[in-house]
């Protein structure tokens, strides 16, 4: 019998540690790295890391580790080499000549997971540009289009400079008519945020995999797809609601993570446009993981590079029921046996910035969580109508 299902892609993942990103810090970022690859249903076999004041500007890693990585890939069936960070064209093309696999970056890889998980024309032609113009300075006999490799076509040796210059000038056509075709969908979606000015709008925003979904679901009762995957979905949700008598919009919002291909942000604005000109943000922040509180300063700065960091905020900390408490108990201000979950509640109400802590998935504290939004919404209400009696 012939098996109809499709092989497992592997890969192994490399990651510099240097002074700007130590020990633990790289760990982390190969862990989130290998989620990252795992949501694409690639199989993760081997970690790399490597010691470096920055990063080998031919090879990234430096030649004797990628030597330790070549001895690996002949004595282990290897499809890609993943690594944690940007590579310039130069560094593709030696490690490519090396090591003779395929080569990923993280942002290449981000990119592809947004392609994947892009079903609407506008976020289908955002991602696209975002590749292209990401490709665009990339290319070399070495390593061309992402979806030639992914083809099973392999690398095109011998291709030469001509047949790459061949390239670049159809890439910069395929920007220049998706660029046209994102502007007249970017005029309508313009259009349409014009025509809810007169209504409160209500924008979830946070890192990937939070449960920003899962609370959308939960608050509008709708069905949006919500999985344990980074960027389960990349298009901008919008639900209407309204609570006690008052109407508001509420959107879900592509997530933000670490290391965001700047060109993804920019073909992205009009989605996230959603987020700029909302009224209100609720930042959903996965408490139970270690690294929330770096995942803050991630989506804070997102929000600051969108002109969306002044906005009205409810830290909505989610995921409480996974957190152990009985495993965090410390000093706070010299009272004792004070968990982390109480510290930031002790912290954020003395830096006077509404927080909530629920489990979306648990459906624990929404009530406090509703109370606090409708406040917020019916202030912002009254200001739009001041002669509105509920």
């Amino acid at each position: 019998m012939i098996s109809t299902t499709a092989p497992v892609e592997t890969a192994i993942l490399v990651a510099v540690v240097s002074k700007s990103q130590p020990e633990a810090k790289a760990y982390e970022y190969l862990q989130e790295l290998d989620f990252l690859a795992r949501t694409l249903d690639i199989n993760v076999k081997k970690h790399f890391t490597q010691k470096l004041d920055r990063a080998d500007t031919s090879t990234f890693i430096g030649s004797g580790k990628l030597l330790e990585i070549k001895e690996y890939i002949l004595a282990n069936p290897v499809d890609w080499v993943i690594f944690d960070d940007e590579l310039s064209a130069s560094q593709v093309k030696n490690i490519n000549k090396e090591l003779k696999v395929n080569i990923l970056d993280r942002s290449l890889l981000i990119l592809e997971i947004f392609e994947k998980r892009a079903h609407t024309a506008q976020a289908r032609t955002q991602v696209e540009m975002a590749r292209l113009q990401y490709m665009l300075p990339r290319l070399t006999r070495m390593w061309t289009h992402l979806e030639r490799q992914r083809g099973g076509t392999g690398t095109r040796g011998g291709a030469g400079e001509k047949e790459i210059e061949t390239d670049r000038r159809v890439i910069k056509h395929k920007i220049s008519v998706l660029r046209d075709k994102l502007d007249k969908i970017d005029k309508n979606a313009v259009i349409q945020r014009k025509s809810r000015a007169d209504i409160v709008r209500v924008a979830i925003v946070g890192y990937t995999n939070v449960g920003k979904s899962t609370l959308m679901n939960v608050l509008t009762k709708s069905d949006i797809l919500a999985e344990n995957k980074l960027f389960a979905t990349v298009d901008a949700t919008v639900r209407k609601l309204v609570w006690d008598t008052v109407p508001f919009l509420i959107s879900d919002t592509v997530g933000f993570i670490r290391k965001l291909p700047h060109s993804l942000i920019e073909s992205f604005k009009s989605t996230l446009d959603e987020v700029s000109e909302a009224d209100i943000l609720l930042h959903v922040v996965d408490v139970s993981h270690k690294g929330f509180e770096e995942h803050i300063d991630v989506v804070n700065n997102t929000l600051a590079e969108i002109h969306a960091a002044d906005k009205p905020v409810i830290m909505v900390f989610n995921k409480v029921d996974a957190v152990e408490i009985s495993s965090m108990d410390t000093d706070f201000e010299g009272e004792k046996n004070v968990n982390h979950l109480e510290i930031l509640r002790k912290t954020y109400f003395s830096k006077n910035i509404s927080s909530v802590f629920i489990s979306a998935t648990g459906k624990t504290n929404l009530n406090e969580l509703k109370s606090v939004l409708l406040e917020k919404v019916k202030n912002r209400h009254f200001e739009i109508y001041p002669n509105y009696v509920v």
